[in-house]
């Protein structure tokens, strides 16, 4: 996963180091030499991710990470404040600034990376759910006001994972002052039982449990539906870089290293349990402004007119990050017989089908909408034109692939779909250029036999849009 990394360090050579090696993992580096010139490059160009040196002069890094985080139009960015000062103090005075980590020079990089690509891919899934909130804000649907991040933690439902013994008890009673419960698992099995059974807002899990695999019960969270979502604190052991990569890569937010600081943890509890709140706040406002006027009331897809202040969304922050934006438009071949053949209520089971099956085979960040009649669209965010054709490919084989059973129907009706795919591009004027091109895309799969894929490279041609009319 690719993102713009800024790098803030008023040393240069630290400076240069981390951007050779940021860039030969392919991130896009950008640096400052101060705190002032950090805010600025803020301000210009969002970045997806900061790494904050502390020790500087006119303003260290922790009023910088202050800054930032009281602000709304930065405060989701994640920082990693990157420093020699190694003090368990100086960490939770970095966490309490607002930092996401605290990492103590000379760093390990595999640790880092994996430390910014975990970071990155938690900031993706947000800035989507904040994207879908401020485009219901703006229809006026949420009327109770917009999700914010200002929370302190606390009054939680704690799961802790670790084994009996003196660290559990304190890691216990620390929690439990701040008016948390918290219930303790010490073995796998009883972890998944109590995961199931009871809602948590965190997960805090040791890695050395009872000499049980600590990294598999996490896969095991992550799959199961009741602890998705729910943020997971690992405990490692010191210098046990490996297994933590291996725990970031799972899907872990966040870690403590052994001995346990007390204050630590209580500072990466409170910021797991605020962003797990927030995320939250911002799903159900999200799906609370859906049951409004957002949503096809026959396939439960996102309608028109929400698709397309979405996609104008989307290409303001293609604007302003450069990072691609996709659509796929496609249409239900010969629906028109499906209808005049077995009746409108066949015509609907088909769309809804369909509409499940397109969903189905897609990314969580990708956006599926009924566009009006048989005609539905995909929107996918920081999608290359390569890969949407992919995902068109796919949708395509999977639609076709079994036939369409219904109650009093037919044995089975096969269905298949045009998909026409275009890609955002600096000569667009706005959503309705994107997707007239996918549309002119889809014309032409049509016009080659359907149950096609056709991608628009060059953009849409006056021939290929007069085959509009003879290709439904």
């Amino acid at each position: 996963m690719s993102a713009r990394v800024l790098v803030v360090d008023d040393i240069p050579v630290n400076v240069r180091l981390l951007e050779a090696k940021l860039s030969a993992e392919y991130f896009d580096v950008v640096t400052a030499g101060s705190g002032a010139e950090a805010l600025a490059a803020v301000a210009a160009q969002a970045p997806d991710i900061i790494l904050l040196d502390v020790m500087m002069p006119e303003m260290d890094g922790f009023e910088v990470c202050r800054r930032l985080k009281g602000d709304a139009k930065t405060s989701h960015i994640p920082v990693v404040m990157v420093t020699a000062l190694s003090d368990s103090a100086d960490r939770v005075r970095g966490l309490e600034a607002g930092a996401d980590d605290f990492l103590t020079k000379p760093v390990n990089d595999l640790a880092l990376f994996a430390r910014v690509r975990s970071l990155v891919r938690l900031k993706t899934v947000m800035d989507e759910w904040r994207l879908r909130e401020e485009t219901c804000g703006e229809f006026d649907l949420l009327g109770m006001g917009g999700a914010t991040a200002a929370d302190e933690g606390g009054n939680a439902d704690i799961l802790l994972i670790e084994s009996p013994g003196p660290t559990a008890e304190r890691m216990v009673e620390t929690l439990t002052r701040l008016g948390n419960r918290v219930r303790v698992a010490s073995r796998s099995a009883d972890a998944l039982d109590l995961s199931r059974d009871s809602r948590f807002d965190l997960l805090v899990v040791s890695l050395s449990l009872n000499g049980e695999d600590g990294l598999r019960l996490c896969s095991q969270l992550r799959s199961q539906e009741e602890t998705r979502q729910v943020p997971i604190l690992l405990v490692v052991e010191d210098f046990d870089t490996p297994r933590l990569v291996k725990g970031f890569d799972i899907g872990a937010n966040d870690y403590l290293i052994r001995p346990v600081d007390q204050n630590e943890l209580v500072a990466r509890a409170r910021t797991q349990i605020r962003r797990r709140r927030y995320q939250d706040r911002l799903r159900s406002n999200y799906q609370r402004s859906l049951s409004l006027a957002l949503t096809d009331s026959l396939t439960g897809l996102y309608n028109r007119r929400y698709t397309i202040r979405h996609l104008e969304g989307l290409l303001q922050r293609r604007t302003d990050s450069g990072k691609p934006v996709s659509v796929l438009l496609f249409d239900i071949d010969h629906f028109k017989s499906v209808n005049d053949t077995h009746g409108h209520a066949a015509g609907d089971e088909v769309l809804k089908t369909i509409a499940q099956r397109a969903s189905a085979n897609l990314r969580t960040t990708d956006m599926v909408a009924r566009f009006g009649g048989e005609e539905f669209v995909v929107v996918m965010a920081d999608t290359s034109l390569d890969l949407a054709t992919m995902i068109a490919e796919r949708i395509r084989e999977r639609i076709a692939a079994e036939p369409i059973v219904w109650a009093g129907g037919p044995e089975g009706l096969t269905v298949s779909v045009s998909i026409g795919v275009a890609m955002a591009n600096d000569e667009d004027g706005g959503p309705d250029d994107l997707l007239r091109r996918a549309d002119t895309a889809m014309y032409r799969a049509k016009a080659a036999g359907r149950n096609r894929v056709e991608v628009d490279r060059a953009g849409a041609s006056p021939e290929a849009g007069r085959a509009r009319a003879a290709s439904r």
